[in-house]
């Protein structure tokens, strides 16, 4: 969705910061690749990532995703998450399958950004526990009995040495400013050869060159980072993941939604109707490693 934009998360000088690249930490980049003024993406010369700069400040972004109504129309996220669970539970069905399938299922499940808990829900049938974490005390009373805990706050608020057999992280990884020490923070609470697995809009595909700026996934200033088939799985392997690999990730969307985004008016018979768009959204997985590395 794109951003409800409000005051609260307008922008000032002293509140932008300009970053150096969030995978492999260099400065030379091509700037204001895609402008969204004050905020622009460059592109890293090194590892090729887009990422946003400048952006806004973190603890101002922060400060967005604990407003309880930032599901619902409120300051920045989204115009109604609630309203997507038609087309979101079909596309978590469809990704689990894909996990079973891969031997990535069973044991313990930790979802981070959880929301209301729709993903956690569908999982029932293929982990044994399943915990969810996200800083909208909002979206966690919307999740309530679909998980066997709901923890409110970042990872930080999981304790030493908990550990879990699968790690996802859907739609989130986008919003992190260090997304590095993000997954190696992670990684300490999966089982040796437990999975992490991440899905996020698909940069590179073919729906941003057409779209250009009016590309949905660009959801300023709230996603810092914008990965495609190479980068995603660069970044599970710096942070420390092995047997990395790609993971199929198809999405449902109603045709309400995308008439939304295109601008388009339809018949109201017609909104409830679902299509499957490829080349939205990648996903890729890594692995604990069974041994610490030297």
């Amino acid at each position: 969705m794109l951003p409800v934009q409000t005051p609260s998360l307008s922008s000032s000088p002293e509140t932008l910061e300009h970053p150096a690249c969030p995978l492999c930490n260099s400065v030379e980049r091509r700037e204001n690749v895609y402008e969204f003024s004050p905020y622009a993406v460059a592109r890293c010369q090194n590892c090729k990532l887009w990422y946003l700069s400048p952006r806004l400040a973190e603890p101002l972004m922060h400060a967005s995703y604990e407003d309880d109504h930032y599901f619902e129309g409120g300051e920045g996220g989204y115009s109604s998450y609630q309203a997507q669970e038609t087309t979101l539970r079909p596309t978590f069905r469809r990704f689990l399958g894909e996990l079973a399938r891969r031997g990535m299922t069973g044991g313990r499940l930790l979802e981070v950004g959880c929301a209301y808990g729709f993903f956690l829900e569908e999982a029932k049938d293929y982990f044994s526990h399943r915990t969810g974490t996200d800083y909208s005390s909002g979206a966690l009373d919307k999740a309530r009995g679909r998980a066997d805990r709901l923890i409110l706050g970042g990872t930080e608020q999981i304790p030493l040495g908990e550990t879990f057999d699968c790690i996802a992280c859907i739609h989130v990884i986008e919003h992190i400013y260090d997304p590095v020490a993000f997954l190696r923070s992670l990684a300490r609470h999966l089982r040796p050869g437990g999975w992490l697995l991440l899905a996020t809009p698909d940069m590179g595909g073919f729906w941003r060159p057409l779209m250009r700026r009016r590309w949905p996934f660009f959801k300023i200033p709230e996603h810092v980072t914008y990965f495609d088939r190479r980068t995603l799985p660069a970044l599970l392997t710096r942070a420390g993941l092995d047997g990395v690999l790609p993971l199929p990730y198809s999405s449902a969307f109603s045709l309400e939604l995308i008439s939304e985004k295109l601008g388009w008016r339809l018949p109201d018979a017609w909104k409830d109707r679902q299509l499957w768009l490829p080349a939205t959204t990648i996903a890729a997985a890594g692995r604990r490693p069974f041994q610490a590395r030297s």
